[in-house]
């Protein structure tokens, strides 16, 4: 049974979509699609809203942005409530993802965002640094199209939205049709707080009003979700000459050596796998372990996994939650199933959870994998554990190369001098030393991907600015003068600056100054 259906309703000529949830596949709402129509509304009411947004201060946004802070603590349980019914996530996720990530982001860009933006001065080099100096001011680039998935449907609007909107933009965001009522929660947060009105509105609809927000007019799309629809985005926006962010899958790998804390690496291997039922961009997906230690880590794996709790009581006890969308549950039956035909042998789990109604699917602990299969090679997103057996930590970092993807990894060794320099050899967007991908959840590092992974980074300083246009203002220290190379040319002109490129470039004293 699918999580949404396209439904007729009388006197509407939008469409209109039929929501379940996977706890239960009981109904849940309806869904209205946003049209053609309404997203040029929402984009021309972002543009009218965007220039006195963009006129107050920094500490006038931040303002707003510790406000909202304040609502959504308030509101906390509201909103956990809604993601959890809308996705089927363990409460703890929920809580952890959804909550604090968010309050986190509120207020590390509220106090930041300013330092990230002043205008600063370079230093122009040479000859001509005696004569200009060099200004860099980051101008808001105005409206902002983002566009976000079903596995985070609160903190991926909320996060890039407060950058946005610390940076001087207007957005319009446009939520999965999977979770539309968690994304809306971020417009209601923002109202609640006094936002202005047209500075921040979320669109329902599903991909095709995605499609229509990409076409709208506005400066820049922000998205996060599949390789194949951020290929169609990066399309349109090249198109349009207007750029992108592209957050899409990941593959991660996670590295054992033989040196690790094994205790300590099972456990990150278990929560980085089955955290937000493994719907998760960064979830560990492939666990490479050195041969050494291979039999003892795959027995605390099982022990660990053995001991998870998934239930639909929807209580802070359970560990595993749902898996969010039927389609993905049917990636996941796939991957699995063929893996066993080529050999794998699952330890735990495997299938769906037989004692539960809903899109429960059993946290999963597989060996014998390879890369003929394509739970190695393809993006799962499921609460499974995949663990291959290696050689060395060389034959470790061919394998975890080995992927179309690149987005997270995570090394795990006694050696922290080892485990950086290993982990500066994975091919992919970060590394986590000793810790299950962690980058996403510090606001200071930027985030994103490389290879089908996506196109630039969000988060920090990278992530702000890159809502801006770093615009130079090079100014002339004495001015009034006549420009020493302006018209009329002459050859004595010429001749003098054939002169002057000699000393510069051809003289130790010249190329010391330049």
């Amino acid at each position: 049974m699918s999580i949404y259906t396209p439904i007729a309703k009388e006197g509407e000529t939008r469409r209109v979509l039929a929501l379940r949830s996977p706890i239960d596949l009981e109904p849940i709402g309806e869904l209205v699609c946003a049209n053609r129509e309404d997203v040029q509304a929402a984009v021309a009411r972002a543009r009218a809203a965007q220039p006195g947004w963009a006129a107050k201060s920094f500490a006038e946004r931040a303002e707003y942005m510790n406000r909202a802070l304040k609502v959504l603590l308030a509101r906390q349980d509201e909103i956990v409530d809604t993601v959890v019914r809308e996705t089927g996530k363990a409460r703890s996720d929920a809580m952890s993802m959804e909550i604090f990530a968010a309050a986190d982001s509120l207020c590390y860009y509220a106090k930041n965002a300013q330092k990230f933006l002043r205008t600063r001065k370079e230093r122009v080099h040479g000859l001509m640094g005696i004569a200009k100096q060099l200004r860099i001011v980051y101008r808001p680039l105005g409206v902002i199209g983002i566009i976000t998935p079903w596995n985070g449907p609160f903190v991926l609007g909320m996060n890039p939205s407060v950058q946005a909107l610390m940076a001087g933009n207007t957005v319009v965001l446009k939520g999965s049709e999977v979770t539309p009522y968690s994304t809306k929660l971020v417009e209601d947060v923002f109202r609640e707080a006094g936002l202005p009105p047209g500075v921040l509105q979320v669109l329902m609809g599903d991909g095709q009003t995605g499609a229509y927000l990409t076409e709208a007019g506005v400066d820049k799309i922000s998205f996060t979700g599949s390789v194949r629809t951020g290929r169609l985005i990066a399309e349109t926006c090249g198109r349009q000459l207007i750029p992108c962010t592209l957050e899409l899958g990941g593959k991660d790998a996670m590295i054992v050596c033989e040196d690790a804390d094994l205790d300590r690496a099972a456990a990150g291997a278990i929560v980085g796998s089955c955290m937000n039922t493994g719907h998760y961009c960064c979830g560990t997906e492939r666990i490479y372990v050195v041969e050494k230690v291979y039999d003892a880590f795959l027995a605390k794996v099982i022990e660990g996994a053995r001991k998870l709790r998934q239930g639909n009581a929807l209580g802070f006890e359970e560990d595993v939650g749902a898996v969010f969308w039927d389609k993905q549950m049917e990636i996941i039956e796939q991957h699995v199933e063929d893996a066993v035909a080529k050999g794998a042998t699952v330890h735990v789990g495997g299938r769906r959870n037989p004692e539960l109604k809903g899109l429960y699917y059993e946290p999963t602990v597989m060996s014998g994998v390879n890369h003929d299969m394509q739970i190695m090679r393809d993006e799962t997103f499921g609460p499974v554990l995949c663990i291959q057996k290696v050689r060395d930590v060389e034959e470790a970092l061919l394998l975890a190369n080995d992927s179309p993807y690149g987005l997270n990894g995570n090394v795990w060794t006694r050696d922290k001098e080892k485990g950086f320099a290993i982990a500066a050899r994975i091919d992919t967007g970060s590394v986590s030393v000793n810790d299950m991908a962690m980058s996403y959840g510090v606001p200071a590092a930027p985030f994103g991907g490389r290879k089908e992974s996506g196109i630039g980074q969000v988060n920090g300083e990278t992530g702000v600015r890159g809502y801006c246009h770093a615009m130079p203002i090079l100014i002339d220290r004495f001015g009034g003068k006549e420009l020493p190379s302006g018209y009329p040319y002459t050859q004595k002109k010429a001749e003098g600056m054939k002169k002057l490129m000699n000393f510069l470039w051809n003289t130790p004293v010249g190329r010391w100054l330049s």
